[in-house]
Parts: C-alpha cells; structure tokens; sequence
C-alpha cells in the first residue's frame, strides 16, 4: 500500500515531511499516526490506512509536491510480524562520558521536529527557549523560523551597516543597492509565495470586477447594545457584526444562485448549500475558513464558530476540513481601518464580500441632513458568470438587510 502526500487545499501545492512517529522497517497498527507533514498553512497527521511494515521512501526534511509516494506499507497482520521479528538484542553499554551538544538537544524537554532541529543548529538557536505549536507541544519548523535571531554580526558581509528582521521568518540581509545606498533583502515565506501566486491567479484567471454600496448601520448597532447583555449571558459569546453579514448574504445567495455558484469548464455548477469562507488574518498570512452549512447556523453559533476557527487559525491548528471548499467568502478590512478596498475572489468562487470600518457621515433622510454610521461594501465577483445587475442587485440586497435586520431572525 502507497501512503502519498493527500490534498491539503486548493493553493497548497507541497508539503514538508517534517517527522517519522515510526521507523523504516517498523510495525505499524491500521489509523496509527506514522507522519507528520508541514504546509504553508496547515499541519498534517497521517495515518496508517493498513497494518503492517512500514518502508520509508522520502526522508525527514525533503519537500515533495502532492501526490508523492513518501513510504508504502507491507500489509500483514501486527501481531503476527512481532511474532516473527527477532527479538531485539540489549543496546551496548555507553561510556560515562560528558554528553555531546546534539546529545543535549535529544534530551530537550519539548519534542521537536527534525527540519525545526536543524534549522535551529544552522542559527545557533537554543531550542528550550522556542514555543512549540505542534502536537502535544511539538517545535515545528515555524516556530523556529519565528524565532529566528538576526544573522550574527562576524557572518555580515563587510561593509554591510546590520541586518533587520523584517518580518517573521528569514532575516533580512543589508546590502548595497546600485547606487551604493543600503536595502535589505529578505526571502519569501512560503506562504506569502502561495498568497502571491494564489492572487495572480485569481487575477490572471477571472474577469474579476468590483461593484459598491454602502449601508446604514444603525439598526445593527441598535440591536448589539440593546440585546449583547442578554445575548452574552445566554449564548456565552459576544454579538458581533459578522454574523449579521453571514446571514444576509446567505439570504442574498438564495435570491442570486449564480453568485453562489462556481464554474466547471464549460459547465455552471450551482451549489444549493452556503459554506461561508470568513478571511482570518494571521502572523503566517490570510487563511480562509469555512462556516459548513452556515444557512442551518444561528447567530450565536456563528459568532461562536467564527470565533473558534480564529483561535485555531492563530494558533497554527487549523485542519484540512476547516480550509477546504467554500462557496462564498466575507472579509472584513475594517478591523485593521480600512474604509474601502476592492477584495479578490477566491478561486473557483465567483465572488466576495468586503466589509470596511464603520464612520459617521452626514448623509439627507426626509430633506435633512443627519448623522449615521455609514459602512462601505465592495462585492468582486466573475463577470464570465454575473452580470452587473445580478452582482449590484445581490450588493443592495445585502444592504437592505443590514439596514432593516428584522427578516434574518434574530435568536436573542
């Protein structure tokens, strides 16, 4: 039996084989965890599909593209091969002689993987002083290169004014520009490659477009301080905005099924079920996780879903199952201030939502001038499958529940 690299995601191409739980050769039990493996986004545990004896192909350290034979099992029953194996004879005695620096390392109190080991020796890294993200602890190879130590002055070119860490990851190295002026230059992570690829992509392969609105948030603001009391006491989480622009835009898929649907060669493939992608920001980039059946969730289990899939982002535990699919997705740039944006789709999804920060504006109600707070929307769609009027039609749609949330339901 193969064991092969599975698909982790649409834009995940490769991964780390970051650790072996078992040796070549070993016995392994059917759903026993045997590899660990490293993606851009996510970590991944693999298990045995058959018992039996393990034969390594792809070494600790190697990165391999998806579907890449990396070891294959000789099934056999578990029991009977340890019966069969020699017994093992008593490791020599060692001498009693002062332990070696990679001697106190094995002995490190948290488990690290091999790729984060020797990252860690290339940069002089004491690995007992690196947060482990992985399982049960685990030193990862992120976390070694979050903890990465600006290269040591005697490694500096000469001339060179000092190296910058930019950014988490790889250190900048300063160099001299042509006309001898200092920069520095950093190496892409591998998942800011991804996002940049991820993005041309969707540029280069969609007729990507952009419609606008704006929406009066004052009912909403109305219903969060009138009801986050109750709402918070009953439910155990705060009402947010989110889940209101979940719910109006899974209203608004129904009345707009193209915008919910995706594109599959020549045919249009319409999906009657609304995962809703909700776009987190992290220290390692934007990842995407998914609500599943978000039209069958109340406000209450969004704001808790949301808030839960934003912790596991966070913290690196994301699973394949949180990432994969997505019909629709919402991102919200205001939280980082940002008053209007035009969002790109995420592939092979035919639109986005972006939502921006909420300000006061003077705006005329019944011949008056008079303040509320206003919030930008920008919709992207693929013009190849929406129309403009289908996509400003959904845009409004979706305005007109924020502005009147009285049809969505509220569960207080």
């Amino acid at each position: 039996m193969e064991i092969k690299i599975p698909e982790v995601g649409e834009s995940i191409l490769e991964a780390l084989v970051a650790n072996w739980l078992k040796d070549d050769g070993a016995t392994v039990a059917k759903d026993e965890i045997i590899c660990e493996l490293e993606t851009d986004k996510v970590n991944v545990e693999l298990n045995a599909e058959a018992s039996g004896i393990l034969h390594i192909v792809v070494p600790v350290g190697e990165t391999v593209p998806i579907g890449t034979v990396i070891a294959t099992i000789e099934e056999g029953e578990v029991a009977e091969m340890a019966a069969t194996e020699p017994a093992a004879e008593p490791p020599p005695a060692k001498p009693e002689t002062e332990p070696t620096a990679a001697s106190r390392e094995q002995t490190s109190t948290a488990p690290v993987n091999p790729a984060a080991r020797l990252k860690a020796e290339e940069r002089g890294i004491d690995l007992d002083q690196v947060a482990g993200s992985g399982r049960q602890g685990r030193v990862i190879l992120d976390d070694v290169l979050a903890h990465a130590e600006p290269t040591k002055p005697e490694q500096k070119t000469k001339g060179e004014p000092g190296d910058k860490q930019t950014s988490k990851g790889e250190p900048a190295v300063t160099v001299a520009a042509d006309d001898g002026r200092p920069v520095s230059r950093q190496a892409m992570t591998p998942i800011r490659q991804r996002i940049a690829a991820r993005l041309l992509q969707a540029r280069q392969q969609t007729a990507m477009l952009t419609t606008f609105n704006e929406a009066d948030m004052s009912w909403v603001k109305k219903l969060r301080v009138r009801h986050q009391e109750n709402f918070t006491k009953r439910h155990g989480i705060k009402l947010g905005m989110m889940s209101f622009f979940v719910k109006a835009s899974i209203e608004a898929l129904k009345e707009y099924p193209a915008v919910n649907a995706r594109i599959d060669g020549t045919d249009v493939v319409y999906q009657h079920y609304y995962d809703i992608g909700i776009a987190v920001g992290t220290d390692r980039g934007l990842v995407v996780p998914v609500l599943r059946n978000a039209d069958q969730l109340t406000f209450a289990e969004i704001e808790q879903q949301i808030a839960d899939l934003a912790a596991k982002a966070n913290a690196r535990k994301l699973t394949l199952a949180d990432l994969e699919g997505g019909t629709f997705t919402i991102t919200n740039g205001g939280i980082y201030g940002s008053l209007l944006s035009t969002p790109i789709i995420n592939p092979p999804q035919c639109g986005v939502l972006g939502m921006h920060s909420i300000q006061d504006r003077p705006v005329v109600e019944d011949g008056e001038i008079v303040i509320r707070p206003i919030m930008n929307l920008a919709l992207s769609y693929d013009h190849r499958l929406i129309d403009g009027r289908e996509a400003v039609g959904f845009l409004k749609l979706i305005k007109e529940y924020i502005e009147d949330p009285s049809e969505l339901f509220l569960e207080l």
